[in-house]
């Protein structure tokens, strides 16, 4: 199984990170058979499993609760699980027993959003021995505040103050930092002035790994397809094409057949 240590060992032998988010078991199952190394039970779910407009809703419940089926079936992969909203931004206390609650149930590792403001969440968390991944640039958990899902960074002071947040959460303990929808000029800067793996999505190819959103990779989910997005597979328009055929093979008698029935 995948760990802390053997995670931040990739970026020291110049090896690409892989993660991609899942939120079931039977995907978790399948994002191990394809050999991935991480696996981000994302609060995205908020958006691609529960049809919300964004992850503000997402409660502890909900994650504890996909953070549980994907841990019981993941057996080689690094789980780690997103903090949702008020989680962790109410006191240092709340934020370490939240974060206790996911290696409960089976999680190896925690994530949460923000700089500055969060490095004592951080140190704490480490100290107790949470391991903490920390989130910069467009972090979705503030999508009010930058009045959208809008690029970070692009102005000098922006950019000098996400590499300042950046080391403040490498001093703090974090063993990786996910930089999202930033410049890639900046996301290369970050990444060579850390010792400590960044993982990219919208940030360019200069960072020590990626992540993308499951049901986005395998172009499941197409109601907000962000640049950043690749799809490689189109699995939306297969499913549409096998439940049409179920339905008019029901309709015209064609389904089930001698084949699909008990004799």
């Amino acid at each position: 199984m995948m760990t802390v240590p053997e995670f931040q060992q990739y970026k020291r032998e110049g090896k690409k990170l892989i993660v991609v988010t899942a939120y079931d078991a039977l995907f978790a199952r399948i994002v191990e058979q394809a050999g991935i190394e991480a696996i981000l039970v994302g609060d995205s779910l908020g958006v691609v499993v529960q049809g919300k407009k964004d992850t503000l809703s997402v409660t502890m419940e909900d994650m504890l609760y996909h953070t549980r089926l994907v841990a019981g079936a993941a057996q080689q992969a690094l789980v780690i699980a997103d903090m949702p909203f008020l989680s962790y931004q109410i006191s240092v206390d709340e934020a370490v027993r939240n974060a206790g609650r996911f290696l409960q149930v089976g999680a190896a590792a925690v994530k949460l959003e923000g700089g500055a403001p969060v490095v004592d969440r951080v140190e704490a968390m480490t100290r107790f021995g949470i391991p903490v991944m920390g989130h910069l640039g467009m972090t979705p958990q503030s999508v009010h505040r930058y009045g959208g899902y809008k690029v970070q960074g692009k102005e000098r002071p922006k950019a000098e103050a996400l590499i300042e947040d950046a080391k403040a959460l490498e001093s703090a303990g974090a063993f990786a930092i996910v930089l999202e929808a930033i410049p890639a000029n900046l996301a290369h800067d970050i990444t060579q002035t850390l010792t400590i793996p960044t993982i990219g999505i919208g940030a360019g190819p200069h960072c020590d790994g990626q992540v993308l959103v499951l049901y986005d990779l395998l172009g499941l989910f197409d109601q907000f397809v962000p640049k950043f997005v690749k799809p490689y597979a189109h699995l939306k328009a297969d499913a549409l094409q096998a439940l049409r055929r179920y339905k008019e093979e029901v309709e015209q008698g064609k389904f089930p057949t001698d084949s699909e029935s008990y004799r």
